[in-house]
C-alpha cells in the first residue's frame, strides 16, 4: 500500500479541486509506467470505483509489449479490470499527415471516451503530475504564451481528470518504492531529442542549480496566475458578449470598435483568438492588420479562417464553404443543404409588389429559361445584368458594391440555367433579361426556404 501522507496529498488536491466523486466510475489510463501506477493504487486505496485503460501503440517494438503484459500481471494483483487495445499509430499518423505524437493522442483519447460511453464511467483519470506542470508552463514560456499558458496543466479539462498534480515525480516514485511496488520505464522518455524532454532532462537540472526548490516555486507561481486568470477570464467573458456576435450565416464576428475601446485590446484579442486556434503571434500580426486598416487580409490557424474587415473580423471554421453543385431538372422541392432548400414550381398568377420586392423568392419569365437549373457558389468570371440595369456586370463587383466581405462573398449562391445564364444571385437581385413583363404567360417561382 501507498504511504499514508502520499494518499492524504493527494485525497485533499482532489476534494479541494473537486475531482471525483467515490459513487461514479472512472477510467484510469494506465501505461504501467511509475505515474500512472501510483494513480492507479491511490485511486484504489481511497475507495473510488476504477477500471483501467492501456494502449499499446507498437512504436517501441518489444518494449511495448513488455508495458502490456506488465499491465495485465499489474490489474490481476490488485484486481482492477482491464480494458486493451492495439494502434497501428504510424499508419494513422501518415494516413492524417500528422505527427506521431499527435495521432497516439487522437487515438488515445478516443478510445477512452469509448470505454467511458461502454461501462458508464463519469471521467478518465491520467496521471500528469506536478513535474509535468512545469515542464508544460515552461515549454508555452519558451514559445510565448499568454496568461492561460502560465498556468501549466490544469487539474480538469472536460472529462480528463488529473488528480496527481500535487505531486512530484520523486515523491511518486518515492511511495512505490515504500510500498514495493515496480513500474516500467520508457526509454524515450530518457533521451532529449524533443523539447519536453530536453527541458526535463537539461533545463530544469540547471535551475536547480540556482535554486533547489525551483520546480515547487513555478508551481506556486502557476496556482496564483490561475487565480488570476479566473478572475480576468469573467471580466473578458462580460465584455466579450458585447464585443462579438453571429452572422445569420454561422459567422463569428467580432467588433472592431468595441474591441479598440477595451483598456486591453491586445489581450482581449488574444483571450478570444485562443478558442480558434490562432497563437499569439498571429494575434499581433492581426492586430497590426487592424490598426493599419488592411481590409481582406485572411490569417488561418489549423482550425479556422479570420477575416480582417474595416468594421469587424470575421472567423469561419476552414472548410466551412463546401461549393456544393445542385442540378434542378424540372418543378419540386430540393434540400441544398442542413440550412436551406428551394422550392420551384411554374405559376400563371402574377406576383404583388410586396412579393417582388422579397429576397426570398424570384419570378422569371418561363419562355426564357432552359431547365435544367444549377444552384452554385459564384465562380470567377460570373457576369449578370442586375434588374432595373442595361449593362452587363461581374458578380462579383456588383457585391463588392453591396459592401459584401470576403466571406459572404464565397458563400454567395447563384442560379443559372443550362445555357449558363444568370437568373438570380440567391437573395440579391434576378437577371433583368429573364425578368416578367406584360407579354409573360407562364412564370418561373423560386423560393428561397428555410431547411
Amino acid at each position: 500500500m501507498l504511504n499514508k501522507r502520499f494518499i492524504h496529498k493527494v485525497e485533499c488536491y482532489i476534494a479541494d479541486n473537486t475531482l471525483l466523486y467515490k459513487k461514479s466510475k472512472h477510467v484510469v489510463a494506465l501505461s504501467g509506467g511509475a505515474d500512472s501506477v501510483a494513480l492507479a493504487l491511490c485511486l484504489k486505496q481511497l475507495g473510488y470505483t476504477i477500471e483501467a485503460a492501456h494502449c499499446n501503440f507498437h512504436l517501441r517494438g518489444a518494449e511495448s509489449d513488455r508495458d502490456e503484459n506488465f499491465c495485465i500481471d499489474f490489474c490481476k494483483k490488485n484486481d482492477i479490470f482491464l480494458h486493451i487495445t492495439h494502434f497501428d499509430t504510424e499508419e494513422f499518423a501518415s494516413l492524417r499527415k500528422i505527427s506521431i505524437e499527435m495521432a497516439a493522442r487522437q487515438l488515445r483519447y478516443n478510445y477512452f471516451n469509448h470505454i467511458m460511453g461502454d461501462i458508464g464511467a463519469e471521467t478518465v483519470c491520467v496521471a500528469h503530475h506536478q513535474d509535468d506542470s512545469v515542464e508544460t508552463l515552461l515549454m508555452n514560456l519558451i514559445r510565448g504564451t499568454g496568461i492561460h499558458g502560465l498556468r501549466g496543466i490544469m487539474p480538469k479539462n472536460g472529462n480528463i481528470i488529473r488528480p496527481l498534480l500535487c505531486v512530484t515525480r520523486n515523491e511518486i516514485e518515492h511511495a512505490l518504492k515504500e510500498a514495493g511496488q515496480t513500474y516500467v520505464t520508457d526509454s524515450t522518455n530518457l533521451i532529449d531529442d524533443v523539447v519536453r524532454n530536453k527541458i526535463r532532462l537539461d533545463i530544469i537540472p540547471l535551475m536547480k542549480t540556482i535554486n533547489p526548490s525551483v520546480s515547487d516555486s513555478i508551481a506556486q507561481t502557476a496556482a496564483r496566475i490561475t487565480e488570476a486568470s479566473a478572475v480576468l477570464d469573467i471580466i473578458m467573458s462580460e465584455k466579450e458578449q458585447d464585443i462579438i456576435g453571429k452572422e445569420d450565416n454561422g459567422i463569428t464576428t467580432i467588433d472592431i470598435a468595441k474591441l479598440s475601446a477595451c483598456c486591453s485590446p491586445k489581450t482581449m484579442l488574444f483571450n478570444i483568438l485562443r478558442r480558434y486556434s490562432f497563437n499569439s503571434a498571429q494575434t499581433v500580426q492581426i492586430a497590426r492588420a487592424i490598426k493599419t486598416v488592411q481590409p481582406g487580409r485572411v490569417f488561418s490557424s489549423p482550425t479556422h479562417r479570420l477575416l480582417v474587415d474595416r468594421e469587424k473580423l470575421f472567423i469561419e471554421p476552414i472548410g466551412f464553404v463546401k461549393h456544393k453543385r445542385m442540378l434542378i431538372p424540372e418543378n419540386g422541392t430540393y434540400v441544398y443543404d442542413e440550412t436551406t432548400k428551394f422550392k420551384v414550381e411554374h405559376v400563371i398568377e402574377r406576383p404583388n409588389v410586396k412579393t417582388l420586392r422579397s429576397n426570398k423568392c424570384c419570378h422569371i419569365d418561363a419562355s426564357k429559361v432552359v431547365f435544367p437549373l444549377t444552384i452554385r457558389h459564384i465562380e470567377e468570371g460570373d457576369r449578370f445584368i442586375p434588374f432595373g440595369m442595361k449593362g452587363a456586370k461581374l458578380i462579383s463587383d456588383f457585391l463588392t458594391d453591396l459592401k459584401l466581405n470576403l466571406f459572404a462573398k464565397q458563400r454567395q449562391l447563384i442560379i443559372v440555367d443550362a445555357l449558363g445564364h444568370t437568373l438570380w444571385v440567391v437573395g440579391l437581385r434576378s437577371d433583368d433579361r429573364c425578368k416578367i413583363t406584360d407579354n409573360t404567360d407562364e412564370i418561373v417561382k423560386i423560393t428561397m426556404v428555410d431547411a
